[in-house]
């Protein structure tokens, strides 16, 4: 591993290089839906992952907004390389994981209160 300083315009793996307003608009959308949802959790396992979700999204939001050009235009700053991968941050990991947990608790049939009942 070592760091190596990097300015990403798009997604993970610098997909969609071109996309930074709908990507930005789209995290702020999905912000939105997990403060929604995230209110109904009573599951410590599935507040983890829509809180590690959170921290990923505004992390690199934050670049997005006041990184230049601004307007929701930024880069992000991608500073972590390990070998044979894509160069990533912090906030690419916290996404990537919640993502990963998501999946599991979601595969797992774990709800998200303690009732047992299916979020709406």
């Amino acid at each position: 591993m070592q760091f190596r300083l990097a300015f990403n315009s798009g997604a993970a793996f610098s997909l969609a290089s071109s996309g930074t307003i709908f990507l930005s608009t789209f995290s702020i959308i999905m912000v939105a839906v997990i403060f929604y949802f995230g209110r109904k959790v009573e599951s410590t396992k599935w507040a983890f992952a829509l809180g590690l979700a959170l921290g990923g999204i505004f992390g690199n939001l934050s670049d997005r907004i006041f990184r230049s050009p601004g307007g929701l235009q930024g880069e992000v700053v991608d500073w972590i390389q390990v070998p044979h991968w894509p160069i990533f941050n912090i906030a690419d990991m916290a996404v990537v994981s919640a993502a990963i947990l998501i999946s599991y608790l979601s595969w797992r049939n774990i709800s998200f209160n303690k009732s047992g009942e299916k979020s709406e």
